[in-house]
């Protein structure tokens, strides 16, 4: 029988993991305080961690990248991941990194109703295109929001002109089979309707699937799948496999605004 626990333990499979967060936050500390324009902690709801933070380019806003961070829906928050923002707005974009209510705290599904609430909010400040970007968690995240079942607004929704899944999960079923289940609390009902590949699209706004090639099977299985099911409702997908790269470092592109991660975010590929 498949260990399915060791199918999603990514930092178990790369050298050095558990000194990769507090890098992480050095390095988003070090980036904002260099900002010129960020709005920080601006609040999308009532809950504690329900706030988000702009991150403006030097210039005239070209519209809104929203970044939705990963950690199983169980760690991190958004300032854990500011530097990412640099590749989008160095072109020119208002980048949104929203924090959201982990588990055990919150169920998978009312996380999806706050980025839903966090990307309406950030709508209402920025205008122009919208493009959604999500890691890992994220990536299921942004994802939702396309689904049948979405309850963005249809003028929010209409403004969606690309979204980038990045190491996404997109069929949660199998995480049931884990021992994360513990503090995700699904049920095989709440799986099925939280997975972004069970669902029909509700619209036709493009939809790339990016993952490491260095990573774990599962999740190159993840993206492929999502990429090959809703092609077949005439959603414009891709499946992009970045050669080399593992669950942590596949995100790293989108500090670089010369990245073709960057350029796929934005819209420029």
């Amino acid at each position: 029988m498949r260990d399915w626990d060791d199918a999603y333990a990514n930092s178990a499979h790369i050298p050095g993991s558990d000194k990769m967060p507090a890098q992480w936050a050095e390095r988003a500390a070090a980036y904002r305080a260099g900002l010129k324009h960020f709005r920080p902690d601006i609040a999308y709801g009532s809950g504690e961690r329900q706030r988000l933070d702009l991150i403006l380019p030097d210039g005239d806003s070209k519209g809104l990248v929203v970044f939705v961070h990963g950690g199983y829906w169980m760690r991190f928050d958004k300032s854990t991941w500011t530097d990412l923002a640099e590749g989008a707005r160095h072109h020119g974009w208002t980048v949104c990194l929203p924090s959201y209510t982990l588990t055990p705290a919150a169920r998978i599904s009312d996380i999806t109703a706050e980025i839903t609430a966090a990307i309406a909010k950030a709508a209402s400040l920025v205008a122009g295109p919208i493009r959604l970007a999500g890691h890992s968690a994220g990536g299921h995240l942004v994802t939702r929001m396309l689904c049948d079942d979405s309850r963005l607004e249809g003028a929010i929704y209409n403004r969606i002109a690309g979204t980038l899944s990045i190491s996404g999960l997109h069929d949660l079923r199998p995480l049931l089979k884990t021992k994360m289940n513990d503090t995700l609390r699904m049920t095989m009902e709440e799986a099925s309707l939280e997975s972004a590949a069970l669902h029909l699209p509700r619209g036709h706004s493009p939809v790339t699937a990016w993952v490491g090639g260095s990573e774990r099977p599962e999740f190159i299985r993840q993206s492929d799948l999502m990429a090959n099911v809703w092609t077949g409702f005439d959603v414009p997908t891709r499946l992009v496999v970045d050669p080399g790269l593992n669950h942590f470092t596949v995100i790293d592109g989108l500090k670089d605004p010369s990245s073709p991660i960057t350029a796929r975010l934005i819209g420029l590929d």
